[in-house]
């Protein structure tokens, strides 16, 4: 696994700072924009995963799609990153999709930005927001659900009995303690404790650090735990009707690929693509080459059709 090296030129885009407000929370949101467009152009709004933030794994990306011809915008959630909110590194599902949700208004209220030309890009827990914003915003161009969450149940039971009953005690600690909340890492080397300490993960968040030059407060709230397994996004699936593009890795454990669930919807509406990988080899090379071909095949569908 290494980072996505391309052999030609970064896109030529500027990056316009802002911030949206969220249940009265203030997120922030970075737009980047060919500095040569005359006209309002498409755009790609990234949701981001469990522990993510706006430059957490996602320049490779969004390079590519700058480059393919679409504005991009990233955000923070509340708490996370550079937006505001009191409890610091929180995961509740329901506010993350409110505030993918007034991110996706702030990004249609820009002048630069062709409102009905919005596509929305999700990874891993965002995959799963994605697809729920999708089923709700039938005017989209289309959505991309890139190794996304579709069963929070299939990610616990994927976790040893042990670890399991970790997690449980320090959520439930968290909960009743008064003060500081208890924090775990979001990401540990295999075998320590964590959020998340298979498929790669923390060898990802050690390039990815390299990669941007930048610090990451790998942490999150013990609580944020209880909200996995009752997250189910891939319920939503029959609701869509706007193009919409998974791509899911065979090895997944993190977020393990539920492709029954996807073919039970029976939504013609709905592509799936699926790469030979774990959760977070797709993020790098070689994989990155095969993901974002799809993805940006997909693209090219959406700008002809």
């Amino acid at each position: 696994m290494q980072n996505p090296e391309r052999t030609y030129a970064k896109p030529n885009f500027t990056s316009i700072k802002s911030s949206f407000s969220s249940d009265g929370i203030q997120c922030a949101a970075t737009l980047r924009l060919a500095v040569d467009s005359a006209k309002p152009m498409p755009a790609i709004l990234m949701v981001h995963g469990w522990g993510g933030v706006q430059d957490a794994l996602t320049p490779p990306f969004y390079e590519e799609f700058c480059r393919a011809g679409f504005a991009v915008m990233t955000f923070d959630y509340r708490g996370w990153g550079e937006s505001e909110g009191v409890l610091r590194n929180a995961i509740n599902p329901k506010q993350r999709v409110r505030d993918a949700n007034a991110a996706l208004e702030h990004l249609k209220s820009f002048p630069e930005i062709d409102s009905k030309k919005i596509v929305l890009w999700g990874s891993s827990f965002g995959g799963g927001h994605v697809i729920e914003l999708a089923a709700e915003h039938h005017d989209l161009l289309g959505a991309i659900a890139h190794v996304p969450m579709l069963n929070g149940m299939l990610a616990v039971r994927a976790v040893p009995p042990l670890r399991l009953l970790r997690f449980g005690l320090y959520a439930l600690a968290d909960l009743v303690k008064i003060g500081q909340p208890i924090y775990l890492p979001v990401v540990s080397k295999p075998g320590e404790f964590g959020s998340m300490d298979r498929d790669d993960a923390y060898q990802a968040m050690m390039l990815a650090k390299e990669a941007t030059k930048s610090d990451y407060d790998n942490r999150v709230t013990a609580r944020s735990l209880l909200n996995m397994g009752p997250y189910r996004p891939g319920k939503r699936l029959k609701d869509i009707r706007v193009p919409l593009l998974i791509i899911g890795g065979t090895r997944d454990s993190v977020a393990p690929f539920d492709e029954n669930t996807i073919r039970k919807a029976n939504n013609p509406c709905i592509q799936i693509r699926t790469v030979e990988a774990n959760h977070f080899e797709p993020y790098f090379e070689p994989t990155f080459s095969t993901s974002i071909e799809y993805q940006l095949t997909f693209l090219r569908s959406l700008q002809e059709s």
